[in-house]
């Protein structure tokens, strides 16, 4: 593995919007590196005070260093980018004269696109990965994780393959892969079905594998494969049936399900609303993808309502 180049070795780990799955991480990684998780001060004072208090997949309650914010970048830094997809140019922005050369950014978020508005942000001064993960969590209370396992994969680079050793190492599955656009994509179509009816309907994930909602599914995912065709990326065939069989294994509420109840902002522009964005660009229909689009925004116009009232 190691002759594809130079072993990086990273000896701090800063995990930049630590909420559910970046908490997950940070803990799992912090058993061989020193890991900051870097979140918001609810979460960080209980972390701090009492513990990151894990449920699920794994269990216990683990003391983990925390902090609201970067002060600064030493040698030899790994951070993972666990912002919601809205915070992240803001994210960067706020670290980019700490970066340094041998920095490694990875971007481990929901959506299409994100890692292209970092790398325009750090314009070279640091290297900038994309990841997806299948991992899940819950995070209802600050200080406690709810997670259940899955794998991540991470887009073919040597520090790529050294990130992967080291999280396989430490207990999260993680390959690496030179089809990386395909595992992006198929993510994003999973998540294009998952996030937007389980906010709706306000159900676990599984639950909207229903027969009723079939056409639904399967119709954003098309959308998807049609788009993603134009963009220069092919889907495997049959996608549909295999994003039915890959929700009906899922549990656990999706994160848009935990934002919108929690009454914050979606990450919805940057799954439906990039295919209908991407969509226009190159001509094609995505009726369905922008009805899920509009369904979300009202429920964000309503929770807005809500809290002014």
């Amino acid at each position: 593995m190691q002759a594809e180049g130079k072993k990086v070795t990273f000896t701090r780990i800063f995990i930049l919007g630590a909420g559910a799955i970046g908490s997950i991480i940070g803990t799992a990684l912090s058993k061989e590196i020193d890991v900051t998780l870097i979140g918001n001060k609810s979460h960080v004072d209980v972390v701090n005070s009492q513990g990151l208090t894990i449920s699920g997949d794994i269990k216990g309650t683990f003391q983990i260093n925390a902090e609201t914010h970067i002060r600064k970048i030493p040698s030899g830094t790994l951070i993972f980018l666990s912002t919601k997809a809205y915070d992240s140019e803001k994210a960067i922005a706020g670290i980019n004269t700490l970066l340094r050369k041998e920095t490694v950014i990875v971007v481990l978020q929901n959506g299409l696109g994100n890692e292209v508005a970092i790398r325009r942000i750090v314009n070279g001064k640091c290297k900038v990965l994309r990841a997806v993960t299948g991992m899940a969590a819950e995070f209802f209370k600050a200080g406690h994780v709810r997670y259940w396992k899955g794998e991540t994969v991470i887009e073919r680079d040597p520090a790529g393959i050294d990130i992967a050793q080291t999280m396989n190492s430490c207990g999260l599955e993680t390959s690496v892969t030179e089809r990386f656009k395909e595992k992006l994509w198929t993510k994003a179509a999973v998540n294009s079905v998952v996030n937007p009816l389980t906010a709706i309907f306000r159900v676990r994930n599984c639950e909207i594998v229903a027969k009723s909602l079939a056409p639904v599914r399967h119709q954003i995912v098309r959308e998807c494969i049609d788009v993603g065709r134009k963009e220069g990326v092919v889907l495997q065939d049959r996608l549909e049936k295999k994003v039915d069989n890959e929700i009906g294994s899922y549990k656990n509420y999706s994160s848009m399900y935990q934002d919108v109840i929690k009454g914050k902002k979606t990450e919805i522009d940057f799954l439906n609303g990039k295919i209908v964005e991407l969509g226009r660009k190159n001509h094609v229909p995505t009726p369905v993808n922008e009805t899920m689009y509009n369904l979300v925004k009202y429920l964000e116009e309503k929770n807005e309502v809500s809290r002014h009232n």
